[in-house]
């Protein structure tokens, strides 16, 4: 079996990376591709009266016929017997070439809100996985598996004496309960900022290790105290499974890939989606675990007004250890630790 994997330009240096880590047979090709900037803070009207907002849409859907012509000609040549998209923007001139070439076409779809290019595509796809249950979703059923979303099989639950391991392994209290927060690889500046107004008190109950991401590392190294087994500030981390099975409790965004590895490690979870992402993915995400009454999720901008309201919500879940670990149970039942597996499935069974 030939596998071959494009993206746009723009970020073909990181797929190079991580395909040569993972199978260095699989190559990597590129795809012009535009996208359509839409904020869920924004009206209709606000979009189009930006000038530079609608100037950069326009450039951009030039981009899109412009990869759709590439994407024939190099499907023409290649011909391959199904194309799997994940939904992003450079999967929209892809999957229009593979439905007028009549190639099978897997979509794989890991927010609770479809974006703008799956629901476009959905109508042509031979399957579709999503990450969340299907009532989340308006695809239809006939064609439609709930998957859940791939993830690295070290994100699993952690024992009592793993935990307190894990808590040694990274130089904080294991007799303390350990509290992490993070924002994804990039950081989230309003939740660091959010976090250092209420670390002292925190601190007086809790150990603390924030994510900060590069952006806001340096300022913030620059405040806050210096590492110990109190408090520790890191830009990054390439041993995430292992820092989230040391948490007691973890303050997030509302990723969906970050919540299904917290619910496949059974983690008592905080989030705090970001209301300004593009369609509001994030809020229907957090909304799926809201209503499963499966995670704690806090608005952003009460709890940037008001931090306490973080330290109450981290103090709740840390005082209340019954109703915490019946949480977490809730959100452990989300995990689909068969969805590599199930999604590779439907891929090879909508082949030709």
């Amino acid at each position: 079996m030939q596998l071959r994997f494009w993206v746009d330009k723009k970020f073909a240096p990181q797929a190079c990376t991580i395909m040569a880590s993972f199978d260095d047979s699989v190559a990597v090709h590129t795809i012009t591709a535009g996208k359509l900037r839409r904020y869920h803070h924004l009206t209709l009207w606000q979009h189009i009266l930006w000038p530079s907002l609608m100037m950069k849409n326009l450039g951009d859907g030039f981009l899109v016929g412009v990869g759709f012509i590439q994407s024939l000609v190099k499907l023409i040549l290649w011909r391959p017997d199904v194309i799997f998209t994940k939904g992003g923007y450079v999967c929209l001139p892809v999957g229009m070439a593979a439905r007028v070439l009549g190639i099978p076409l897997v979509i794989h779809d890991s927010d609770a809100h479809p974006g703008l290019t799956n629901r476009i595509l959905s109508r042509w796809a031979t399957s579709i996985g999503t990450g969340a249950p299907l009532e989340y979703y308006h695809y239809p059923k006939s064609k439609s598996t709930y998957t859940g979303i791939p993830i690295n099989t070290e994100f699993k639950p952690y024992t009592k004496a793993q935990q307190w391991d894990a808590k040694r392994e990274w130089g904080v209290n294991p007799d303390k309960p350990l509290v992490v927060v993070t924002g994804g690889g990039l950081g989230a500046r309003r939740l660091n900022n959010t976090l250092v107004m209420v670390l002292k008190k925190l601190n007086k109950s809790s150990s603390v290790i924030l994510l900060s991401g590069v952006g806001q590392y340096e300022e913030l190294k620059a405040r806050l105290p210096k590492n110990s087994e109190h408090f520790q500030l890191h830009a990054f981390t390439s041993k995430m499974p292992q820092l989230l099975g040391a948490a007691d409790v973890v303050v997030t965004r509302a990723g969906a890939t970050t919540i299904l590895e917290l619910a496949a490690l059974a983690k008592p979870t905080i989030l705090v989606p970001n209301a300004a992402l593009t369609g509001g993915h994030q809020l229907k995400n957090a909304a799926v675990y809201h209503d499963a009454k499966a995670a704690v999720v806090l608005d952003e901008d009460a709890t940037v007004l008001n931090p306490k309201l973080l330290l109450q919500a981290i103090s709740d879940l840390l005082d209340n250890p019954k109703a915490t670990n019946a949480m977490a149970r809730r959100f452990a039942s989300f995990s689909k630790p068969n969805a590599a597996k199930d999604m590779a499935r439907l891929i090879l069974q909508a082949r030709k």
